[in-house]
C-alpha cells in the first residue's frame, strides 16, 4: 500500500505545480491585457490560447466586467487557491494516511 500512497503524493505534487504555473500564466495574461499588446506576438497568442478557454465561461457567467475592470482572472486565481488548499491538501493527507497504514 505504500506504493499507492507514494503515487497519490506524487499526483498531488504534480497537480500543485501545474496549478501554480497556471496561476502565474493567468496573472501574466491579466497584466499584459492592461497594455495594447501586438495580437500577432507568439507569447501573447500563447497566453490568450491558454487562458481564454477558462476565462470566457466566467466572463459569460458573471458578466466579466466591473466597470472597466475584468474580474474573471481574479475569480480563476481564487478558484486555483481553493483547489490547492482543499483538493491538493486532501490528496496529500490521504497519501500520508495510506503510507502510514503500510508501516503498521
Amino acid at each position: 500500500m505504500f506504493i499507492f500512497g507514494n503515487f497519490v503524493l506524487a499526483v498531488a505534487k504534480i497537480l500543485d505545480i501545474v496549478l501554480e504555473v497556471y496561476q502565474w500564466v493567468v496573472i501574466i495574461s491579466a497584466i499584459i491585457s492592461w497594455v495594447n499588446p501586438d495580437p500577432y506576438n507568439p507569447i501573447v497568442r500563447f497566453l490568450y490560447s491558454v487562458t481564454e478557454p477558462v476565462l470566457r465561461p466566467i466572463r459569460r457567467l458573471i458578466g466579466g466586467r466591473l466597470g472597466p475592470i475584468d474580474i474573471s482572472p481574479l475569480v480563476v486565481i481564487l478558484a486555483i487557491i481553493f483547489i490547492q488548499k482543499f483538493l491538493i491538501s486532501s490528496l496529500i493527507e490521504l497519501g500520508y494516511k495510506i503510507k502510514g497504514r503500510a508501516v503498521i
